[in-house]
């Protein structure tokens, strides 16, 4: 689909790193210490009480723009989850794409 997927967290690189290697993550993972990246691209809006940002999956366009953004484990999804299968994020962001 020509998509690139980059992680973007907030937890210092000494947390980052073993998780990524303990889950096999492959993809990029940025460090938003300050949260600054998180509230440009809307993520906050489903922030835990304590602050920290949800798992919240934002596709930009090549404009720059959001065009599809969803927070899975949002208190306003009925099926809230912190584990997304890859099929159905396919199908959410081919959607997002075609529209």
């Amino acid at each position: 689909m020509g998509v690139e997927v980059v992680s973007i967290a907030r937890d210092p690189i000494e947390e980052q790193a073993p998780a990524a290697l303990e889950y096999g993550i492959t993809v990029p993972m940025l460090i938003d210490e300050d949260g600054s990246v998180s509230t440009a691209y809307d993520v906050m809006q489903y922030a835990l009480p304590n602050g920290e940002p949800g798992h919240t999956f934002v596709l930009v366009n090549a404009s720059g723009e959001i065009v599809w953004l969803k927070d899975y484990g949002a208190p306003d999804n009925p099926n809230r989850t912190m584990y997304v299968e890859t099929n159905e994020l396919y199908r959410e962001v081919k959607s997002a794409l075609e529209n």
